[in-house]
């Protein structure tokens, strides 16, 4: 092993000590050089020590496990357990690591840790490509959090760009900016209701305990309370599942509802929250019994049972209840939809009646006139005017009300920055999203529980599901334990 003294630190500059701040802070200071050298290095074991305590007894670690062990020592339990596995090769590259969930968002930018090939570094693309990954699933003002680590041929990237060696330049940053956004793009996009209810530990039998069994004195409790078991979820579920209509704010779906009284159970067993045929003020329920046909799973967002207050769809799923936002959630599943049409359309461009001229540098003039086909698959017709003056002769159809002196410019700044930039993607994507939004189902509207149901399937099979357009939560769970711990049951 090798140990390291440091004596004297202000020895020939004892000036500097009157800049120290508070022990506390400085150690903080300290312990962050220490541990990100602990995540750069997994093959090494560290004891970090302060006036005889022992802050952090971290062991080697070889295996996935015992990596995610350490990252949760170093930067938290809560961390890890909202984040996702990374890990994507090419030919030149490979990025593996963790990226956390949109959910779990940060105030400030203190949990984001890069690494290339084992040297922590803060990168302006590395930043750019991250944040562009996240931008359709990140709430406003919010910031991810990751642990990530690039592996790429030494030759390809200078480290000696900058004094403290904490920024880089790649041979080619524009293949490794596509390569970054890329692969976190694709891990957030896979990411579905049934992988975050694994993530939470909210799989599993909703009813684990035996039937008569509870957890309180049954001897204190009649005996025909205790004795009543629970009705089992594939009793009140809903069994046929629709799709939403493509981008229509009405449901196109019908259901079939079980029975909902149980033979040797006298009094009526309430489905969606009522008894069957009736209908509640805060919400549309099932109001007919129809035949029961089985399936063999419970979904993962499981089966409506009511909504509330024209808002909130109340679902029942294998660990417990599951709660969602209606118009958050088909509004980003109308926008996915919407995104798709468009892919497939390609970008449709106009000519402008008046051709619009704009001025930038000779630089830019320069780079516009090498990269013309770059534009033009973009929708952007752009051609040189002069030494420093660009014309603008057609622009995508969807954008024909925005301000294209300003989209110009800012394509640009990327291009030269970073050699791509998704400058127009982002700006459709706002112009799609608004639609969506209005096209989507609005507060207060009373849904069938098909419908509910219709919206639950769908949000289960749409890409970035867990948020709507602007960032916020579609959905949330509670495990029978968290229930169980509301109404201090088991105490």
């Amino acid at each position: 092993g090798t140990t390291l003294e440091v004596k004297d630190l202000f020895f020939n500059t004892p000036a500097r000590r009157k800049f120290l701040r508070t022990e506390k802070t400085e150690f903080n200071h300290l312990l962050d050089v220490i541990k990100r050298q602990a995540m750069s290095r997994f093959d090494v074991s560290f004891t970090i020590k302060h006036n005889g305590k022992i802050i952090h007894q971290l062991k080697q670690g070889v295996s996935q496990a015992e990596k995610e062990r350490r990252i949760s020592e170093l930067c938290g339990k809560k961390f890890i357990e909202s984040a996702l596995y990374v890990e994507r090769d090419s030919v030149d590259f490979k990025l593996w690591g963790w990226v956390g969930l949109p959910s779990f968002s940060r105030s400030q930018a203190d949990l984001q840790h890069f690494f290339v090939n084992g040297r922590v570094i803060k990168d302006k693309l590395v930043a750019h490509a991250i944040k562009q990954a996240y931008r359709d699933v990140m709430y406003h003002n919010r910031f991810s959090a990751f642990v990530l680590y690039l592996d790429l041929d030494p030759a390809t990237v200078d480290v000696n760009v900058h004094p403290t060696k904490h920024e880089v330049r790649f041979r080619d940053g524009r293949v490794v900016h596509g390569f970054l956004f890329s692969s976190i793009h694709k891990a957030l996009a896979d990411v579905r209701p049934q992988d975050q209810l694994t993530e939470a530990g909210l799989e599993g039998d909703l009813y684990p305990r035996q039937a008569g069994q509870a957890l309180v004195d049954h001897n204190e409790l009649p005996a025909q309370i205790y004795q009543q078991t629970a009705m089992s979820l594939k009793e009140s579920r809903l069994v046929q599942d629709t799709g939403l209509a493509a981008l229509q704010p009405q449901f196109v779906s019908s259901a079939i509802v079980p029975p909902s009284i149980k033979e040797g159970v006298t009094s009526p067993t309430f489905i969606g929250g009522a008894a069957a045929g009736f209908t509640n003020k805060g919400g549309q329920f099932a109001g007919s019994v129809l035949s029961e046909q089985e399936t063999e799973e419970i979904p993962p967002l499981g089966y409506a049972i009511a909504q509330l207050k024209g808002i909130y769809i109340l679902a029942e799923n294998a660990a417990g209840m599951i709660i969602v936002d209606t118009h958050a959630a088909h509004e980003r599943i109308t926008y996915e939809r919407m995104k798709v049409q468009r892919a497939e359309q390609g970008i449709q461009s106009q000519p402008l009646l008046v051709p619009e001229s704009i001025a930038v540098s000779e630089r830019e003039a320069d780079f516009a006139e090498q990269n013309l086909e770059v534009f033009s698959s973009l929708g952007l017709g752009v051609e040189r005017a002069g030494p420093e003056t660009l014309l603008i002769r057609q622009v995508p159809v969807v954008l024909g009300s925005s301000k294209v002196e300003q989209l110009v410019h800012d394509v640009l700044s990327d291009l030269t920055t970073y050699g791509q930039t998704d400058k127009i993607e982002a700006t459709m994507n706002e112009i799609l999203a608004t639609m969506a939004c209005h096209s989507s189902v609005r507060a207060n509207r009373q849904l069938s529980i098909a419908e509910m149901n219709a919206l639950l399937r769908d949000m289960e099979a749409t890409e970035r599901s867990g948020q709507c357009n602007h960032g916020r939560p579609t959905w949330t769970a509670l495990s029978l334990t968290e229930l169980d711990k509301l109404f201090l049951r088991g105490r």
